[in-house]
């Protein structure tokens, strides 16, 4: 039901609150406009439009679905998500969100950019042939990473990837290093943090971690944020940028714990039949990303 009018428009009364989805009938909405819930008490919490049936609209609580009623209010902000994208995100560390959380400056002033925007036209790239040299000689001599390709790290429980993730960021050859984490834990962000402060690589990195105890939608988010940020740099300021993200198992649950809560019948092996990346969702380790070639003038 739509209570206000102006600048955000709010509706209050849901249909359906399954999990950490909330469901309600409201129009002029696009998938994935962001909007933010007011639970109660003064209690908000961002949310994503993530389907759309007619009118009704289900959105993904970032929060979760605790304290969630029919009587919530929602607002919606009319734009998809948005990262700030400007040379001062450099050694800085952000939550899923795009929030910062290492309580450096505000950044609010800063550009935005949505994550969910146009690509560079793969035309107007040229052919990938740049190697950027990791010291790694698995990977330099046999399979050398390019701009504008990708290295999976394949790996099973118990093997130190997350070491070796480290040691690629520190040797390798790039101007700016965008990290990703995926549902680390506590002391596994600790290491990252730590190692490239102390090896003098943290002001030239930027990090986007999902912890465990964060809200898994955050999760699926974190890919195209860190995505966004390295295809800027380097298409617009020529960076040569190396993207680590780890691990993937963790994203590829996340997928399949928003799947269940919207009644999606899952596929083989238990995860959902399509992936919002261009790379394997189930697997299992870190992945490497050459950020895409300059473009030709």
């Amino acid at each position: 039901m739509l209570t206000g009018l102006g600048d955000l428009l709010r509706y209050t009364h849901a249909t359906a609150i399954v999990g950490d989805i909330l469901k309600m009938r409201a129009s002029d909405i696009g998938l994935g406009d962001m909007a933010i819930v007011e639970i109660g008490d003064g209690e908000q919490s961002l949310a994503q439009v993530i389907q759309l049936e007619g009118e009704e609209v289900s959105l993904q609580v970032f929060g979760g679905g605790k304290g969630l009623s029919t009587q919530a209010t929602v607002r919606f902000l009319g734009h998809p998500t948005q990262v700030t994208y400007s040379p001062n995100i450099l050694g800085r560390v952000f939550r899923g969100d795009g929030e910062p959380i290492d309580g450096g400056p505000d950044l609010s002033g800063d550009r935005q950019v949505d994550i969910g925007g146009p690509s560079v036209n793969p035309v107007t790239r040229i052919v990938p042939s740049k190697m950027i040299r990791t010291n790694v000689p698995m990977i330099d001599v046999f399979n050398c990473l390019v701009e504008s390709q990708k290295i999976p790290i394949f790996s099973v429980a118990g093997e130190p990837f997350n070491q070796l993730l480290a040691r690629i960021a520190i040797q390798a050859d790039a101007d700016i290093i965008a990290f990703g984490g995926l549902g680390l834990i506590f002391d596994d962000y600790y290491f990252f943090r730590t190692t490239f402060e102390d090896e003098n690589i943290f002001p030239r990195t930027v990090m986007f971690v999902n912890q465990a105890s964060d809200p898994i939608v955050e999760r699926v988010l974190v890919p195209d944020m860190v995505l966004k940020i390295a295809e800027r740099f380097a298409v617009e300021e020529h960076k040569r940028v190396l993207v680590l993200m780890t691990d993937m198992t963790a994203y590829a649950d996340a997928l399949k714990e928003i799947g269940i809560s919207m009644e999606r019948v899952p596929s083989t092996g238990a995860t959902l039949g399509t992936c919002t990346v261009n790379w394997p969702c189930a697997m299992n380790g870190p992945v490497a990303i050459a950020a895409p070639a300059r473009s030709r003038s």
